[in-house]
Parts: structure tokens; C-alpha cells; sequence
């Protein structure tokens, strides 16, 4: 299967690093509780007032590349290509991306090694992309193109009410495997 990966909020955790920056650059003011977010942008969960200060830290030089590995993600990567599928990181920079781009691509060398800055897939619309599933965290990825990916919503608080399949890395290998056994089932039913 060609699986493609989200990177931010489904191998780097955007939230802990941002809420490590967040506590850093501001450290009177309160962080949001991570179990309680609602909404997939970040901005969103914080008050009005605070947009600027916070894309100004998610757009600030070391922010993407200093994001904490989310647990586990990793080794299910590594796990994947040993498996015998074709991954890809399949991510989208931010709008202000001076940092961001270059960032991505650092990070993935550091956390997975240069081999792997040749599986990245950087762009803004997702659905141009080909794969057999895509991972990612946000709730509906949208784009100028019906998708030919499953999309497999990557398990987090802003997503519960998201409808597709939902996976994490405790339990990629089930999910993987029933996404198989169904496309089976598919192409035998067209037979």
C-alpha cells in the first residue's frame, strides 16, 4: 500500500512544542490544556487577541524543527517500510512559510535520517496527491481534486466527531490490516 503520513500532529506533536514555546515566551499567562481542544486550527481554542502572538511562534525560526516526536511515531514509520508499504510524509507548510519549509525537511532528517527527505511530499492541497491512505490528524482534508485516498483521521481531541476510520499508533497494524482486507473485498466484489 502506498500510506502516506501527515507530519505536524501525527509524527511531530504542534501542540506540546507550541505550548513548550507558548510557556517560554510567555510564562504569566495560562497554556491551554491539550485534552480540551475543539477545533483543528490552534488559534481557535485560544481568545481573539492572541492570533498574532501565535502565528507569530508557529512562523518564529526553530519552531517546526524543535517539535517533540509524538510518541511512537517513529517506530510505526520505520515499521511501515519494513513492512513492505511505500510511505510517504505527505505535509502542507504553513502560510508563512520562510521557516517552515526548510524546518520540515530538517526535522525529518534528524528524527528519520536523510533517506527519508526523499518520501516527503510537500504541498498545500493534499488531494492531488496519490496514495492508498492518507494519516493525517485533520478532521476533513479538502482540496480542488476528489481524493483517491482513504483518509484515516490520525486520534485527537479537535477530531472525535470526524466520521472516517481513526487511527493511532497503538493500533496502526489493525487498522492497516482491515483497510486491506476491505480493498480485497472490493476488488473481489468487481470481478
Amino acid at each position: 500500500m502506498l500510506v502516506l503520513v501527515d507530519q505536524d500532529g501525527v509524527l511531530a506533536d504542534f501542540d506540546r512544542g507550541f505550548n513548550l514555546a507558548w510557556q517560554e515566551r510567555f510564562p504569566h499567562r495560562a497554556v491551554l490544556d491539550l485534552a480540551l481542544r475543539k477545533n483543528f486550527y490552534l488559534h481557535d481554542d485560544y481568545p481573539a487577541g492572541y492570533r498574532a502572538e501565535i502565528r507569530d511562534i508557529q512562523a518564529s525560526a526553530g519552531f517546526i524543527l524543535n517539535l517533540p516526536p509524538i510518541p511512537g511515531a517513529l517506530a510505526a514509520l520505520k515499521a511501515l517500510l519494513d513492512a513492505g508499504h511505500d510511505v510517504r510524509i505527505c505535509t502542507a507548510p504553513l502560510s508563512r512559510f520562510t521557516n517552515c519549509v526548510g524546518e520540515k525537511f530538517q526535522w525529518v532528517v534528524d528524527h528519520l535520517g536523510p533517506a527519508w527527505v526523499d518520501r516527503i511530499v510537500l504541498t498545500k492541497d493534499k488531494t492531488l496527491v496519490r496514495g492508498d491512505v492518507l494519516i493525517d490528524d485533520k478532521p476533513a482534508v479538502t482540496g480542488a481534486l476528489d481524493p483517491l485516498w482513504e483518509h484515516l483521521v490520525f486520534e485527537a481531541p479537535y477530531n472525535v466527531a470526524a466520521t472516517s476510520r481513526r487511527i493511532n499508533w497503538s493500533n496502526w497494524r489493525q487498522v492497516l490490516q482491515q483497510v486491506e482486507l476491505d480493498r480485497a473485498g472490493r476488488l473481489g466484489a468487481d470481478r
